[in-house]
């Protein structure tokens, strides 16, 4: 978060909206302090409101969507600072965490515009960038992708083309993030009020396009590796900025790996022109293999079905139901669990009372 004086700025001003007001109303939070999360740290959480802003300690015991990220809305109780809820979101992104544990990590919450930012190098990536905005689908959040490093691109419009067909309307930007331009280029998801969210892997030029933004160092930036054309990872932690415009702007940590997680319906926006395709199969759960009337065989053999279009489809798809299964797998179990570890201390505190 940056020095802003909390105190001139109204609800309004850091993203509070109608869906906030409707649920503060039904849960009458009205006596609560109203906070937004600005910063997570490992052990505690910056926060800021128009009165109060600092430093508290996160939901005791809470994990997985349970736990308050990046950009959510708490009510605090105001003499203690304690979280006494956290306000029921707008829009999350989320994904399985690294490693071989089946749990959620989200990574935003309540975000009107996520930047999906890439580089006019060699981490341009097509199959990453469909990963990007079939979870900003799923949220309902609107993508923009930004490519940076344009000027330094020997065809940049090259790279613009081939993001632009991604999917229809797909808005695409192509950048210098040293800039100090990009604010205007930007300007129509830099309103008062306004939540934006970058996300992007590392080196990409995420942090150099919010110091760009912001008019200031607010991020370290590292160079470029000569050798693959990759930054090296500067951002460690999750934050938000206030920009000129009133707009509030969130930086998260440089992600190559992106597990996917419920984000069927993210899935088939991206690849809608795929999933038309298949609404034509003979049989409803067609493997696109060996059956008769096929209509994917027939579009790739005719030339109107792209085979690497396909093929990323099909990946992604099998690996956002693995990722959802295992997740709600491990819920249930830990559910289990703790039904059990409670009938346990019920049947001990009855012996003791016999």
């Amino acid at each position: 978060m940056n020095n802003t004086t909390s105190a001139v700025l109204q609800l309004e001003d850091y993203g509070w909206s109608a869906h906030f007001r409707r649920v503060d109303a039904e849960l009458s939070y009205d006596r609560y302090l109203k906070l937004r999360v600005m910063a997570v740290h490992r052990d505690a959480l910056d926060v800021a409101g128009p009165e109060f802003s600092g430093r508290i300690l996160p939901v005791a015991g809470a994990v997985d969507e349970d736990q308050a990220t990046i950009g959510d809305w708490l009510a605090v109780n105001p003499a203690t600072h304690k979280i006494l809820a956290i306000y029921p979101r707008s829009s999350v992104f989320k994904r399985r965490s690294a490693g071989r544990d089946a749990r959620v990590q989200l990574i935003a919450a309540n975000v009107d515009t996520v930047l999906i930012v890439t580089s006019a190098n060699s981490d341009f990536n097509i199959a990453r960038l469909e990963r990007y905005l079939a979870i900003a689908h799923e949220a309902q959040v609107t993508p923009v992708i930004v490519i940076t490093k344009a000027d330094l691109a020997d065809d940049a419009n090259s790279y613009v083309q081939r993001a632009t067909a991604l999917q229809c309307g797909i808005l695409v930007e192509a950048i210098d993030a040293r800039a100090s331009t990009i604010a205007e280029v930007l300007s129509p998801w830099l309103q008062k009020g306004q939540t934006l969210a970058l996300i992007g892997s590392s080196g990409v030029g995420k942090s150099t396009m919010i110091n760009s933004l912001l008019c200031g160092e607010m991020q370290n930036t590292s160079a470029i590796r000569e050798d693959d054309a990759r930054g090296r990872h500067t951002t460690t932690g999750r934050s938000m900025h206030r920009m000129p415009t009133g707009a509030w702007l969130m930086d998260t940590p440089g992600m190559r790996e992106l597990q996917i997680i419920d984000a069927h319906h993210g899935i088939d926006h991206v690849f809608d022109d795929v999933v038309e395709v298949m609404r034509y199969c003979r049989f409803s759960d067609c493997t696109h293999q060996n059956e008769p009337g096929c209509a994917v065989r027939t579009g790739l053999e005719a030339g109107t079905l792209d085979a690497s279009r396909l093929k990323h489809f099909e990946k992604l798809v099998r690996e956002e139901r693995y990722n959802s299964e295992a997740i709600h797998e491990a819920h249930a179990r830990n559910k289990r669990f703790g039904k059990m570890a409670r009938q346990a201390m019920r049947d001990k505190e009855r012996k003791r009372e016999w």
